[in-house]
C-alpha cells in the first residue's frame, strides 16, 4: 500500500459519497499515449474502475459513449456491457450523473462532428450522439456534456465562421427537442476549448458559450461544463468564469484539473499546480451554492502504473477537501476578516447613490461634490490581505 492511502484511512480528508466526487472512465482508464508515445498502462475494465473509485470514495464515474461500448458493438455486445455496468453500479453504490459522446477519436470526425463540412458526416454525428444519449439516459444521467472536440478549423478558408456557429445551434436544438421527445430527465452542458486538437475551436470560452446559449431554441435546458485547464489555455481567470456563469444560473456541471499557465490541455491532478487559484475556485463552489458533481477531468502522469492511477484519483479528492478545510479557516481567521470588513466599508454617506436607477438618485448624484484627491490617497492593504491568505494556504495562520 502506497504511503497515501495509509495517510488517508482516517484522516479528516478521506473523500466521503456526501462530497459529490466524480471521474470519467477515460480518466483513470487514460493509458499515457501522447503524440510522442505509445501506452504505458493496460487498458482498465469500467466495471473495475468503478470498484475502485467507490473504494476510494467517489460518489460517482461519467463516460463517453465509447468508454463504455466500444465502437461499433453489436446489440447484444451492447446490451450485455451495460447490463454488467449497471450491475457494478448497483453493486458499489455508484451513479452516473453525466454522460457525453466521443466525436472525435475515429477519423471520420477528422473535420469535426456538428459542424463538418460533409453533411453525410454531419448527419451522422446526430445520430450517434442520439443514441449516445439514449444510453446515458438509461444508466441514470441527467447531465448530457457537448465538447466540441474537431469543431474547428486548421485552414480558416475551409469554413464559413457564421455557419458553423448555425450548424452547432441546429444540432444543440435538435437535441433538446429530442430530449424533451423522449421525456428524459436531462440537461445539456456546453464545455469550451480554445484549441487542441484542432489549430481554432469554435466557441473557445465560458464567455463564448454563455452568450451561445441565450440563442438556442431552449436555453433554459442548456448551461455549461468549464474545465480548469481549458480556460487556463486562454490565459483566462477561471474563477472569474465560473462566477459569471453561477451568476448566470448555468454551471450545470464542472471540470476540476489543473495546468501549468497557457500551453497544451495538460489535465494534471487538481491542485498540483496552481494552488492558491483553486483554493479560491473550491471557495467559490463551496459559498455560491453549486450542488452538481465535483467531476475530475484529469489523468495521472505517464509515468506511473495502475496503483499511480489509484493514488492520483485519491489525491484529486483529497486535495479539493484539503482547500475546503482552508476555506473553512480562512472564513474564521478574525485578522482576515476585519481587513475585509474594513475593505468593503467605505464612506456609507454615498450609500444611498448606488441603490439602482431612479430620477432623484440621478438628480442626487449630478448634485454631489467628491472629493477624489482624498479618495486617491487611501491605501487598500491589499499586499497584507494576499500574503495573509498565501500563509493561511501554507498552514502558516
Amino acid at each position: 500500500m502506497s504511503i497515501i492511502k495509509q495517510e488517508l484511512t482516517s484522516d479528516q480528508y478521506r473523500p466521503q459519497k456526501e462530497d459529490k466526487f466524480t471521474f470519467g472512465l477515460w480518466t483513470v482508464g487514460n493509458q499515457g499515449r501522447d503524440p510522442f508515445g505509445d501506452f504505458v498502462r493496460p487498458a482498465l475494465d469500467p466495471v473495475k474502475s468503478v470498484k475502485k473509485l467507490s473504494e476510494l470514495g467517489a460518489w460517482g464515474v461519467n463516460f463517453h459513449d465509447n468508454d463504455l461500448v466500444p465502437f461499433g458493438a453489436t446489440p447484444a455486445e451492447r446490451d450485455r456491457i451495460v447490463r454488467d455496468f449497471k450491475q457494478a453500479l448497483s453493486d458499489y453504490g455508484m451513479i452516473v450523473p453525466m454522460a457525453t459522446t466521443n466525436l472525435f477519436y475515429h477519423p471520420v470526425f477528422k473535420d469535426g462532428a456538428f459542424t463538418a463540412v460533409d453533411p453525410a458526416v454531419r448527419a451522422f454525428a446526430l445520430q450517434k450522439t442520439m443514441s449516445a444519449i439514449d444510453l446515458g439516459a438509461e444508466v441514470g444521467a441527467t447531465t448530457y456534456v457537448f465538447w466540441g472536440g474537431r469543431e474547428g478549423v486548421d485552414a480558416e478558408a475551409s469554413k464559413d465562421p457564421v455557419v458553423a456557429v448555425q450548424r452547432m445551434r441546429d444540432a444543440i436544438n435538435f437535441f433538446c427537442q429530442y430530449i424533451i421527445d423522449q421525456g428524459y430527465n436531462m440537461r445539456i452542458a456546453l464545455e469550451p476549448k480554445p484549441n487542441e486538437p484542432r489549430a481554432d475551436t469554435y466557441f473557445p470560452t465560458i464567455g463564448h458559450m454563455l452568450a451561445f446559449i441565450y440563442t438556442l431554441d431552449h436555453p433554459e435546458m442548456v448551461g455549461v461544463n468549464p474545465e480548469v485547464a481549458h480556460e487556463h489555455m486562454s490565459g483566462l481567470n477561471f474563477v472569474h468564469g465560473i462566477a459569471q456563469a453561477l451568476d448566470a444560473g448555468k454551471l450545470f456541471h464542472i471540470d476540476l484539473n489543473d495546468q501549468k499557465g497557457p500551453r497544451y490541455d495538460q489535465d494534471f491532478r487538481f491542485g498540483s499546480e496552481s494552488i492558491k487559484s483553486m483554493f479560491f475556485l473550491v471557495k467559490l463552489l463551496e459559498e455560491k451554492g453549486y450542488d452538481g458533481p465535483r467531476h475530475f477531468d484529469a489523468h495521472s502522469y505517464r509515468t506511473e502504473d495502475e496503483e499511480g492511477v489509484w493514488d492520483f484519483a485519491l489525491g484529486c479528492m483529497r486535495t479539493y477537501n484539503m482547500l475546503k478545510t482552508k476555506v473553512q479557516q480562512f472564513n474564521a481567521d478574525a485578522e482576515i476578516q476585519a481587513l475585509l470588513q474594513d475593505l468593503n466599508g467605505g464612506d456609507q454617506t454615498y450609500g444611498g447613490l448606488l441603490s439602482g436607477y431612479s430620477s432623484e438618485t440621478v438628480k442626487k448624484l449630478k448634485e454631489t461634490q467628491f472629493d477624489v484627491d482624498t479618495l486617491a490617497k487611501r491605501g487598500y492593504r491589499y499586499e497584507k490581505l494576499d500574503q495573509m491568505t498565501i500563509e493561511l494556504i501554507l498552514g502558516l495562520r
